[in-house]
């Protein structure tokens, strides 16, 4: 059964495609960057306003400090590829950590064709183009998720790990617990999610199918 479609004037519409929920929490809009055709839904928390920002020189007439950024032009916090999708409740948060003493953010990039799911939390350095984080899932402070990957309902990525691509994550911590089948996430292919002897077969395509309806309807 298909998800029933957006009441009217739930979303606002950019000049690019995407469609933000009037009922999503978005700080600090001059940092955050999106691809186009991106769907962000209600109660999701994007943290643009933790943003690194650029130190000056401690001695204004060493000519070896290196300059200052342009004050100006303003730090990019979030970027968020194409046809991506950042379900209900989900929160977007930059990276930090401790450098010289000084607690500092960095940016978090997303790919293209991205899912986050409900609740999820993701603070990663970077996640690759088609990759599904799943509902309740978090990702923690400078992890990167590669290409293809997939992040199961629940889990919990610890801080720094590095997915490969085509490997689905599961646990608390996350560990490795399967592979993405070819074809997996592309229209018309036939990849299955396979996760280990123990744990069983899913249907390889049934998330992307329900998040494809879900898009659809919000983008048309």
């Amino acid at each position: 059964m298909p998800p029933p479609k957006a009441a009217k004037g739930e979303y606002i519409e950019t000049d690019t495609g995407n469609k933000i929920s009037r009922r999503s929490q978005i700080h600090g809009t001059q940092h955050i960057i999106l691809g186009g055709k991106t769907v962000i839904q209600a109660e999701a928390v994007i943290r643009g306003d933790l943003f690194r920002t650029a130190t000056l020189p401690t001695d204004a007439n060493n000519a070896s400090a290196p300059a200052a950024s342009n004050p100006s032009t303003p730090s990019v916090a979030i970027t968020v590829g194409r046809y991506s999708y950042i379900s209900k409740s989900a929160i977007l948060r930059p990276p930090s950590r401790l450098h010289r003493g000084i607690h500092s953010f960095y940016p978090l990039k997303i790919g293209d064709h991205v899912f986050v799911g409900e609740g999820a939390v993701v603070e990663a350095a970077s996640l690759g183009n088609h990759v599904h984080v799943g509902k309740g899932a978090a990702v923690g402070s400078m992890a990167i998720i590669k290409d293809y990957a997939y992040v199961l309902d629940g889990a919990v990525v610890p801080p720094g790990m590095v997915v490969p691509s085509w490997c689905i994550v599961g646990g608390r911590p996350a560990r490795i617990v399967g592979e993405v089948g070819e074809g997996y996430g592309v229209e018309g292919g036939r990849g299955g999610v396979w996760l280990g002897r123990d744990i069983g077969l899913l249907e390889g395509l049934e998330w992307f199918v329900g998040f494809s309806l879900s898009f659809l309807l919000l983008v048309l």
